[in-house]
């Protein structure tokens, strides 16, 4: 990440960041300088883009390579009705642009997979993974420990949510070492609609906390949230010798 000086626009559209001691000048170059892939426009991803683009961060990745569609409108408030059947990449362009012209966008309307992942990924400070497969979810843990790269991982269901940042050991794979044979998907058990901007949020703001090195980030730690008891906790994620991506033997 590098420093990138503050612009007159950018002091008054950073203001209320700039008084803060956590972030002052300083961090909100760092923000500037910054470069942070969303891997998914969904639940997640779409609030978290909202959030990141606003802060500042100079460079977002957009990746997703589905369409909008009416059952997407009950919780991904980046799109719209007139969105329906648009591209969610493009159409998330459109709007962080209108929030803040300053953001180089850059679009990836394409699947991850296991030939385009590293040279998508290598391009980028931080990875905000907001999928909503373990298949995918595998792939960006094991390149991003191949990169380097830091990943800040949400994910949520019915009422329930969670938030876990892996920078080394341990890794998403020590903490999902094999991929659920009956693993539930929000269009199957359901979810509402407004824990999907509270856990992107969360998200979001773990990696401006990454970014700016405020306050201490959930690097090796899951937060979890219940929505229906309004509760929270956090644990911490321990390393699996035997992982086949962070492990001894990897």
């Amino acid at each position: 990440m590098t420093q990138t000086e503050l612009t007159d626009d950018d002091l008054d559209r950073y203001a209320r960041h700039i008084v803060l001691k956590e972030i002052g000048g300083l961090g909100q170059m760092r923000l500037k300088g910054a470069k942070v892939l969303i891997v998914g426009m969904g639940g997640i991803g779409a609030p978290a883009a909202l959030y990141l683009a606003a802060a500042g961060v100079g460079t977002l990745g957009l990746l997703d390579d589905d369409t909008v569609s009416l059952s997407n409108l009950q919780r991904q408030v980046l799109y719209a009705t007139g969105d329906i059947d648009a591209g969610k990449a493009e159409t998330a362009q459109t709007r962080l642009s209108a929030l803040n012209p300053h953001a180089d966008l850059f679009l990836h309307p394409v699947r991850l997979t296991e030939d385009n992942a590293a040279e998508i990924i290598a391009g980028y400070d931080i990875v905000l993974d907001g999928c909503d497969n373990f298949e995918t979810r595998h792939l960006v843990n094991r390149v991003c420990m191949a990169e380097r790269k830091t990943l800040v991982s949400g994910a949520l269901g019915r009422w329930s949510g969670q938030v876990a940042v892996f920078r080394g050991q341990p890794c998403y794979q020590c903490f999902v070492p094999d991929i659920p044979p009956d693993a539930e998907t929000c269009e199957r058990v359901g979810v509402v609609g407004a824990l999907a901007g509270i856990i992107g949020s969360i998200c979001a703001l773990e990696v401006v906390k990454l970014i700016t090195t405020a306050g201490e980030p959930l690097i090796g730690k899951l937060l979890l949230f219940d929505g229906l008891s309004m509760t929270s906790r956090v644990i911490g994620l321990p390393s699996e010798p035997t992982c086949p991506v962070c492990g001894s033997h990897a």
